[in-house]
């Protein structure tokens, strides 16, 4: 944890343009036990949607953290890369949550496909709480304060390809990551992009058909990557 990501709902105005915060549940533990804080230490913070800045524990003990905060500069750059993924298994897709959102993704379409399996709809990674608290984690570490956009859909991957696939992809370049595309990544920005990703096993013929008809792909090279580990690499690749 880079950064104390705090609610607006936290804060209170304090003295000399200031706010008070008072902190008791994992945040606290994270000063407590990782940072070994001590009340007069300073901490990055955050506002979730707006400025970072730092803080300075007035009180802590192992009840609660007292923070004066201040807010003084915006988090960085977003990463223009809309990231549409097979879900995968719930353990991977809390890395790539938080992961791709350290590297600056704010929005993600998770959608099904063949080779998906479909408990994957019903578990408890993809409640909005689970979801969230991946989302946290991923700015926290990146120094990041603005919450990504995840969208869920569990339609059938023809009807996604038709009815929400060209939204998520208008007025931007589709990329769909493929083991075999003639097409390397690129290594470079090249503008808004659309980046799809398919589940492990990659996705079956008739699915790769019908995205080369809306998107280029594109390839990694000959080694054959986890979903999480790809995701990453194909960002990396992208990010200025």
């Amino acid at each position: 944890m880079n950064l104390i990501l705090l609610r607006p709902d936290e804060l209170a105005p304090a003295e000399a343009g200031s706010y008070r915060a008072v902190l008791s549940d994992r945040r606290l533990q994270h000063l407590r036990e990782v940072l070994r804080a001590r009340s007069g230490d300073e901490v990055g913070v955050g506002v979730e949607g707006g400025a970072i800045g730092r803080a300075t524990i007035v009180a802590l003990d192992s009840a609660a953290a007292e923070l004066r905060v201040r807010l003084s500069d915006p988090p960085p750059p977003a990463l223009d890369v809309t990231l549409a993924l097979a879900l995968p298994r719930p353990p991977t897709l809390r890395k790539v949550l938080q992961q791709a959102t350290a590297l600056g993704v704010k929005r993600f379409a998770l959608f099904r496909a063949e080779r998906v399996e479909r408990s994957y709809f019903s578990s408890h990674g993809l409640h909005a709480e689970a979801i969230a608290e991946d989302l946290r984690l991923g700015l926290e570490q990146a120094r990041d304060t603005i919450v990504p956009m995840v969208e869920i859909h569990p339609e059938h991957f023809g009807q996604f390809v038709r009815e929400r696939l060209p939204a998520l992809s208008e007025g931007r370049t589709s990329l769909v990551a493929h083991p075999g595309a003639s097409t390397p990544c690129p290594r470079t920005p090249i503008g808004p992009v659309t980046l799809i990703v398919g589940p492990e096993g990659g996705f079956i013929p008739a699915e790769a058909a019908a995205l080369a008809q809306v998107a280029q792909a594109i390839d990694l090279g000959p080694r054959i990557l986890r979903v999480e580990t790809a995701v990453v690499a194909l960002l990396a690749r992208l990010s200025p």
